[in-house]
């Protein structure tokens, strides 16, 4: 590939978010304890890098489909909340989605999975943007460069989520 060529290809990835993803993580905390953190979404700012807080909305009090909670969430000078419903919950996994509005028109769908390894637990987190206007993929991009690629700071995510867990059990 020529140095032009490389040199536009990366710079268009630097105008992008990144779409997809999947992270995972083997922790030292037992699977019990690692499920109770994942499956009440308002701990989530005990172990985000970006989602500082979050409570129930609309009634609800527990991760059941149809639940709805609020995020707030911060990447460097920059915060915003955003209203994400279940979607999903089995014995060890999560699901839950980003509720488009007209101030958010994007949404995505995120799934962490619980496993027992035996030897402790098997942590997974993957995301799907499912809905982004075309014009906003390069703003959110530039506003929030974390948001070009999450894999790092989400598998530090699940350090830290293994990290409450074992915490919980001492």
């Amino acid at each position: 590939m020529a140095t032009t060529e490389l040199n536009a290809t990366t710079e268009r990835r630097r105008r992008q978010v990144q779409l997809h993803g999947h992270v995972s993580v083997d922790v030292d905390a037992p699977y019990d304890a690692v499920w109770d953190v994942v499956r009440d979404p308002t701990r989530v700012g005990e172990w985000s890098h970006e989602c500082v807080t979050a409570e129930w909305r609309d009634g609800a009090t527990s991760a059941v489909p149809g639940a709805r909670f609020r995020g707030k969430n911060r990447s460097g000078i920059w915060s915003w909340g955003r209203v994400c419903e279940v979607v999903a919950v089995r014995p060890g996994e999560l699901v839950w989605r980003t509720v488009p509005t007209r101030r958010y028109p994007d949404s995505s769908e995120w799934t962490i999975t619980v496993t027992d390894t035996g030897a402790g637990t098997r942590i997974e987190q993957s995301f799907r943007v499912v809905k982004v206007p075309k014009f906003l993929g390069p703003i959110y991009a530039t506003l929030i460069p974390g948001h070009r690629d999450r894999n790092a700071a989400l598998t530090a995510d699940l350090e830290r989520l293994g990290a409450v867990a074992a915490r919980s059990t001492a």
